[in-house]
């Protein structure tokens, strides 16, 4: 029809919401690190700095009958958390969108899921290295490779102090694997083991000295031969969580594309250091 003016070019407004719904699942199937800290759910207009009241043990004492109790005072520190922003973002063209043989869709939610979930799990694990009340391992000390030693250690440290459970440990796979080579020996009495066992089928190392064993190359390297991972309750570290993954795009005519921009808005932090425990260990694969 003369004068019809066709559009030649789409949006992805339309389908933002599976983008984000995929984004979502991948980001929490890859994060290893979320579920295993303490999270808070940061409302909006209350600021950009969490403030998290710390208190401390107390002691109960005996009682003698009818007699008063002596009131104990008690004072709370604070640990604050600020929230800043994380994003990623790409540019689709129409041609992509329209004739690629892929799921564009179910590529973007994927790809901005593993980025999101590759930073905050980065950002957790780094603050392994600020547990300084316990230190296994030294993070200079490339010859020192890790062994169930180090969790039973890590957990006795723990316990020594009434640290609550549950004990978490994730670990850098080149360091996890020092330890998980000597338990699949055939030549080690425990190799028969449902631990052992699991290790060699599966690659998991499991449950060890009351300790859960997670392994994620987001623990990185401090060096070229070691890493600093950690064992800890989930009270040590905190994640306030501002905005979770938020998709938007803005579209490019002269370009034929669509921008897509992925964002979340959180923040990290060291909670109780004594709620945790660094094992710095060779992280090399030999």
């Amino acid at each position: 029809m003369a004068g019809e003016i066709k559009s030649l070019t789409s949006t992805l407004d339309d389908l933002l919401a599976p983008i984000v719904q995929e984004a979502m699942f991948v980001a929490s199937e890859r994060s290893v690190m979320r579920n295993l800290v303490k999270n808070f759910a940061v409302p909006k207009n209350t600021g950009k700095v969490l403030q998290v009241p710390i208190y401390p043990a107390q002691t109960a004492a005996a009682l003698t009958e009818a007699d008063d109790i002596t009131l104990t005072a008690i004072s709370t520190s604070k640990k604050d958390i600020t929230l800043s922003e994380v994003g990623i973002g790409t540019n689709v063209s129409d041609l992509s969108l329209n004739f690629s043989s892929s799921n564009v869709i179910a590529d973007l939610g994927k790809l901005f899921g593993e980025a999101v979930a590759k930073k905050l799990d980065s950002d957790l694990t780094a603050l392994f290295s600020g547990f300084s009340t316990y230190a296994l391992g030294s993070a200079t000390d490339t010859q020192t490779e890790m062994t169930a030693a180090h969790l039973f250690a890590a957990a006795a440290k723990l316990k020594a102090t009434g640290v609550p459970g549950p004990y978490f440990g994730v670990f850098n796979p080149k360091s996890i694997y020092n330890m998980k080579k000597t338990m699949t020996s055939t030549f080690i009495p425990q190799g028969s083991t449902g631990v052992v066992n699991q290790a060699m089928t599966e690659g998991f190392v499991g449950r060890i000295a009351g300790i859960d064993i997670y392994e994620s190359s987001n623990v990185s390297a401090d060096s070229a031969t070691s890493a600093i991972n950690g064992v800890f309750s989930r009270d040590a570290l905190g994640l306030a969580m501002g905005q979770d993954i938020k998709i938007a795009t803005q579209r490019d005519e002269s370009a034929r594309a669509t921008e897509v921009i992925c964002t979340a808005t959180y923040g990290v932090s060291e909670l109780h250091d004594t709620y945790g425990v660094q094992v710095a260990v060779d992280a090399t694969v030999s």
